[in-house]
């Protein structure tokens, strides 16, 4: 529904967010995206896994392979204190960015 630039632009932060209140595995992360936005995004899991790539490259996040009986392996991913300060400053980000999107693009109150 959603042009992919503006996914893709806006994927980190939403990741962030998913793994704010606790770890989650990869599927996990995208299908909460998927319910939070009432099934308006989805991502494609080489999407999703190249971006918690990325994301743990840089030391925002943390992957932690998991085995329990019964189960194939997972790895479940955490923020770190890094990616805590990163998500605070990203939403800051985006709030005076749709903020000035708004504003220039007319959109709001009248």
């Amino acid at each position: 529904m959603f042009n992919a630039e503006l996914k893709r632009g806006s994927m980190g932060l939403m990741i962030l967010a998913a793994l704010e209140d606790r770890p989650r595995h990869g599927y996990e992360i995208g299908k909460l995206l998927e319910k939070r936005s009432d099934g308006q995004l989805e991502f494609r899991v080489s999407t999703l896994y190249s971006a918690l790539y990325r994301m743990e490259d840089r030391g925002w996040i943390k992957g932690l392979w998991v085995e329990k009986p019964g189960e194939r392996r997972r790895c479940r991913y955490s923020l770190t204190p890094e990616g805590k300060k990163i998500l605070a400053q990203q939403r800051k980000e985006w709030a005076a960015f749709a903020a000035m999107v708004n504003q220039v693009a007319g959109v709001g109150h009248a």
